[in-house]
């Protein structure tokens, strides 16, 4: 937070390095620039439909983290990252930070495409008055639509199709986006978690053969994953468990 505010402190004294210098050129006084945040009676529609619009902008932000998890495939890596961290047995390494950063990077990797395409039909054409929002809105979702039904179950999404009492539709078209995006999260749940036990499989079959030979040795008072940690740290390592990994998870997202 400290280095948030310095840097917000140094930008806005940064762009009024102008004024500032005629300030000193003008008096010989060193002044501040002054920021002000005040809220006032709209004086037309247009200045009503400007309020609505930051409103609007404002709960996206707030909503932008949930959209993050439920729209991409964030969920997916993340959880096989953690299943990951359990399976090798390291309480604290890699950090909970490095794994949610790497995962947010992964993840801004795949969708990429999807956020070209969104871009170049949704926001650009908005932003130059070639289409209405309403329009700007459709051409957004629909990218990331399609990127959803790519991964998911016909039966999750049958599910929420027959909780959500609507007519069933002729064409996956005519299904609401609000009904594929807890499907798709119900999917990338379940392909995470298969995703997580077959890595657990090897970790665990090694933590057996460790602790009965531990036994069989009489060693009963020494922890088996006092031994089984460094024996899996090093195979992980030899096998490049890292790159197998994310070779495998994006391989299985990108299809």
């Amino acid at each position: 937070m400290v280095a948030i505010l310095i840097f917000t402190i140094s930008f806005l004294l940064f762009i009024s390095t102008g004024d500032l210098s005629a300030q000193q050129k003008g008096s010989g006084q060193l002044t501040l620039p002054k920021l002000s945040i005040g809220v006032d009676k709209a004086q037309s529609s247009d200045d009503a439909v400007m309020t609505l619009q930051i409103l609007g902008v404002i709960t996206v932000l707030t909503l932008a983290p949930s959209i993050l998890i439920m729209m991409t495939c964030f969920t997916r890596i993340i959880i096989v990252f953690h299943f990951l961290k359990q399976a090798l047995g390291t309480q604290t390494q890699p950090p909970n930070q490095l794994l949610t950063g790497l995962a947010l990077f992964l993840t801004f990797f795949v969708m990429q495409p999807v956020l070209n395409e969104a871009n170049n039909k949704a926001l650009q054409p908005y932003m130059r008055d070639e289409i209405t929002q309403s329009q700007a809105i459709e051409n957004a979702v629909q990218p990331f639509r399609e990127f959803m039904l790519k991964s998911t179950r016909e039966k999750d999404l049958g599910l929420f199709v027959k909780l959500s009492g609507s007519d069933k539709p002729y064409d996956v078209s005519q299904v609401s986006t609000w009904t594929i995006i807890p499907a798709y999260s119900l999917s990338e749940l379940r392909i995470a978690f298969q995703i997580g036990f077959m890595i657990f499989m090897p970790f665990l079959v090694l933590d057996m053969i460790i602790a009965s030979t531990l036994m069989s040795l009489g060693m009963f008072l020494l922890p088996p994953q006092l031994i089984s940690l460094p024996i899996k740290v090093l195979l992980f390592i030899l096998v490049d468990g890292w790159y197998l990994i994310v070779d495998s998870l994006l391989k299985s997202i990108i299809k």
